[in-house]
């Protein structure tokens, strides 16, 4: 009998400190902006997985950032350097060639990173650390399961258009309207379910849960990435398991968490 190896596989990347130029900002939907970073900081970059993130340093007193000494117990900033903020996103596109590397930020209206990128021009600096690891789905199940909001999308849209090809997937995606939906390139026969909030509040009711629920799943053994709402996250992996999933083949991240700030 064939023994087929489903195991995930965690792999540990050198983590540096890359202070990147902005090289161009895109609006490629009403609430999502893609801003490319270029830099010869870049050489050597890593990111192998769909969900990989890098940090963000983003600086609380609007000066720029010098770069952090690296000490065994983190990152040490001079003293006359205000606490930077620090926020996780997953890096949508690296061209190893052109040293180019493209990040998408959800324009949400808070925050510090969602004001950075508002703001944010060509010729503007950013601060980045990592990705520290990645995590590597094998291509051995029979299909793939994909769910999450808008915070998420970054990781979506690389899972999607990342996936075997020929392996069918199924993704259920939360946006805040139909003007938010993306399109991807994909060689996965892959059907795209999108749910539009039209003005309701992110996070207020899990959309994602009931929509799920009256999806039929591929037979055979199946691989799920969820992620968003913490919350969301939570009750979607409870709701897979119950339906037959292998909890071993669930990666259930919580992005954000609804009333904290800055999760």
């Amino acid at each position: 009998m064939e023994v087929i190896n489903r195991s995930l596989e965690r792999i540990r990347l050198e983590t540096r400190i890359r202070i990147l130029d902005v090289a161009s900002v895109v609006d490629i939907t009403p609430h999502m902006r893609r801003i490319r970073l270029s830099g010869p900081e870049l050489e050597g970059f890593q990111s192998p997985g769909h969900a990989d993130h890098v940090k963000v340093f983003l600086p609380s007193d609007g000066r720029p950032l010098p770069r952090p000494e690296r000490h065994p117990d983190g990152l040490v900033w001079p003293d006359d350097v205000a606490k930077p903020f620090v926020r996780e996103y997953t890096p949508r596109y690296f061209d190893a060639d052109a040293l180019t590397l493209d990040l998408d930020f959800v324009l949400h209206g808070d925050g510090p990173a969602s004001s950075w990128a508002a703001s944010a021009r060509p010729g503007d600096q950013l601060m980045i650390g990592g990705p520290r690891g990645t995590i590597r789905v094998p291509e051995a199940f029979d299909w793939y399961f994909i769910a999450g909001d808008e915070t998420a999308l970054p990781a979506i849209g690389r899972r999607i258009e990342e996936l075997p090809a020929g392996k069918p997937a199924i993704a259920i995606i939360e946006v805040p309207e139909a003007a938010d939906e993306q399109r991807f390139e994909t060689s996965s026969p892959v059907v795209i379910h999108w749910l539009h909030r039209n003005g309701r509040e992110a996070g207020a009711q899990n959309l994602l849960l009931p929509a799920v629920a009256e999806i039929g799943f591929p037979p055979g053994e199946g691989f799920a990435f969820v992620a968003g709402e913490a919350q969301m996250a939570k009750a979607l992996r409870h709701h897979l398991v119950a339906r037959g999933f292998n909890n071993d083949y669930i990666r259930a991240a919580g992005y954000w968490l609804k009333g904290e700030a800055g999760d």
